[in-house]
């Protein structure tokens, strides 16, 4: 690109988030607020920490991201959002129980200080949980509407310059694509007839494009990878990303699955089982949300493995998925896969991975990264689906005529040459 046409990030970054008292999202913000007053180390954030090589192996230049690609700063960053329950962020953090006491402590006065909005919500698309700080309005068309007030407002009141939108909200139910999501014309009907077919998360994201701010979709729910909002961000030229945070199991796999196709190691089954405690293993113990998350789950390994083409090593796969709510853990989710593979002369083999991981902990750098590039995609004038952001997402978001990918080390690769060329330096394709 022409980094000519590349903005600086001057003034004050809104980042609104869905799901402002929920684990993921009190973990970012109150994370966020440590970090930016010298409190914690941004740990898990690849904006923050990593680096990138620049020129010729032999020319040495391995700065720091953050040093050479003009990123909003955190100082700059003002949090806000929507929430079914109206307790602030600090009430919000104490009941996730994710972050100690002691950290929270540190930034008690900013989290207090941030008041979620009243939420679009229907119970049908969450059935187990019961919101009280929710918009009453009379259409999907006018709850869209009330939330691009929202945005206005917010921008207005906290003087930001630009704005991003993340989705940390629960998984919604199971909506396959039907006729009303193909066409942008025929989905504004819809949401205008108050139909069932437009869910809540559908109405945060028309509403964020169509007020030219970025959308970040964090869970599995049908809403911005239809083509109805494809024709909307190209339309307003709004960049989109999503969807469903790659955090732990889905992470190993996506390293896992890589190790074994580059060695032609077969694969004859992998079971993967998970117990969390949080809200959201309380949603997902509802079938009809855990059938949303089972398909992105489960769309991992085949695109990867592309069984078409080895058919003698990957065309018999039996892939399983369970997640169990099992409250005394909490944010502590476990992770276990059991994994069946077989190698030379088909002499079987296992593998076995217990991932115990904080989930929260694990997606709140994500979070980060991802309204630092999507900011800094609109700075550049890029819009509709954000390709190089596949790195961070279980169903990396994709048109109906390209192949996803889901390799965790080519998707890094896509990701950094990406940056260096908003940054007007050469790609790097490892040919010395």
């Amino acid at each position: 690109m022409d980094n000519n046409q590349l903005k600086k990030p001057e003034g004050k970054l809104g980042v609104l988030v869905v799901g402002l008292g929920g684990a993921v999202s009190t973990t970012f913000v109150a994370g966020t607020l440590c970090v930016r007053k010298g409190e914690g180390e941004p740990i898990g954030s690849i904006t923050q920490l990593a680096t990138i090589r620049l020129g010729k192996r032999e020319e040495n230049r391995f700065p720091r991201i953050k040093d050479v690609v003009p990123l909003a700063e955190l100082n700059d960053i003002v949090f806000g959002g929507w929430d079914i329950f109206e307790d602030n962020a600090y009430e919000g953090a104490v009941h996730a129980e994710v972050l100690k006491k002691e950290d929270l402590e540190k930034v008690k006065n900013e989290l207090e200080a941030i008041k979620p909005m009243k939420a679009v919500f229907d119970q049908d698309f969450v059935k187990r949980l019961h919101g009280t700080w929710v918009k009453q309005e009379e259409t999907r068309w006018d709850l869209m509407m009330a939330v691009r007030e929202d945005i206005k407002n917010f921008k207005i009141s906290n003087n930001c310059d630009r704005i991003v939108v993340i989705w940390c909200a629960s998984t919604e139910i199971y909506l396959p694509m039907s006729d009303v999501h193909r066409d942008l014309g025929t989905l504004e009907a819809a949401m205008k007839n108050n139909s069932k077919d437009i869910s809540p998360s559908m109405c945060y994201a028309y509403a964020a494009i169509s007020e030219g701010v970025p959308f970040i979709m964090g869970a599995p729910n049908l809403c911005i990878d239809i083509p109805a909002m494809w024709q909307l961000s190209e339309k307003m030229n709004v960049p989109i990303c999503g969807k469903d945070f790659k955090t732990g199991q889905t992470m190993m796999k996506t390293v896992l699955a890589p190790a074994f196709k580059t060695r032609m190691l077969g694969l004859n089954g992998w079971f993967s089982t998970n117990i969390l405690g949080n809200r959201d293993g309380e949603v997902l113990d509802d079938p009809d949300s855990f059938k949303t998350k089972e398909v992105s789950k489960l769309s991992v390994i085949d695109t990867i493995l592309q069984p078409d083409l080895y058919p003698m090593l990957y065309g018999n796969i039996y892939h399983k998925v369970r997640i169990n709510y099992y409250p005394p853990r909490k944010d502590d989710k476990e992770g276990w896969d059991n994994i069946d593979i077989f190698g030379w002369l088909n002499y079987p083999m296992q593998l076995k991975v217990d991932f115990l991981c904080k989930d929260s902990i694990l997606a709140a750098p994500l979070c980060l990264d991802l309204v630092l590039f999507s900011d800094l995609a609109k700075r550049c004038g890029f819009s509709g689906i954000q390709y190089w952001l596949s790195f961070y997402f279980k169903s990396p978001m994709h048109d109906e005529s390209t192949i996803p990918e889901h390799d965790l080390f080519i998707q890094y690769i896509k990701l950094k040459n990406t940056l260096r060329k908003i940054i007007g330096e050469q790609t790097i394709d490892f040919l010395e």
